[in-house]
């Protein structure tokens, strides 16, 4: 199986193996994490032996807008700047991204193209869940699994509702 160009890009950061030393510290993060703040340690150490965690410099590309996507990142340590092209295609910095955040899920669940460059704003540590590891989790961990997919659908839609509200707003001040 020929690897993508966004598995090419994970394998020129330096890895630092799975997620299992950094369990703790991602425990602690989770308390201002949308997608992982209803795990319990046990729970988050369960799920760091399918999390692979790499270490990125500044300016360091983590996503590519318009690459399929088929991971999603934690970020542990560390800023990500988010960018979109415009109609010029210009990259417009559209987010910011702090430690405790995650980003990429769509593309993870749905397979289509990224939405978003993401680049590192400075050195950062990341933690790296793969579709294949999630897919893994469903079948050897059903209920962790059933929990990832539950939390990643209510942050989903809770960043749909954010979006509405404030293209519903958009929309109002052009009628003004």
């Amino acid at each position: 199986m020929a690897e993508s160009a966004e598995q090419a890009r994970l394998t020129k950061l330096e890895s630092l193996g799975d997620a299992t030393q950094l369990a703790g510290r991602i425990h602690g993060l989770i308390k201002y994490s949308p997608l992982f703040e209803n795990f319990n340690l046990a729970e988050i150490e369960e799920l760091s032996h399918f999390m692979l965690v790499f270490r990125t410099e500044l300016g360091v590309e983590i996503i590519h807008e318009g690459e399929a996507g088929d991971f999603m990142v934690l970020l542990i340590e560390g800023k990500i700047e988010v960018f979109k092209q415009d109609r010029r295609n210009a990259p417009r910095l559209i987010a910011m991204i702090a430690p405790e955040q995650s980003f990429g899920e769509m593309s993870m669940i749905d397979g289509e193209p990224r939405f978003a460059s993401c680049v590192a704003a400075e050195s950062c540590l990341i933690a790296v869940l793969s579709r294949e590891n999630l897919a893994r989790i469903i079948l050897e961990r059903p209920t962790l699994g059933a929990k990832i997919l539950m939390e990643l659908v209510l942050m989903l839609s809770q960043r749909l509702r954010q979006t509405s509200s404030r293209l519903m707003t958009y929309m109002d001040k052009e009628l003004e």
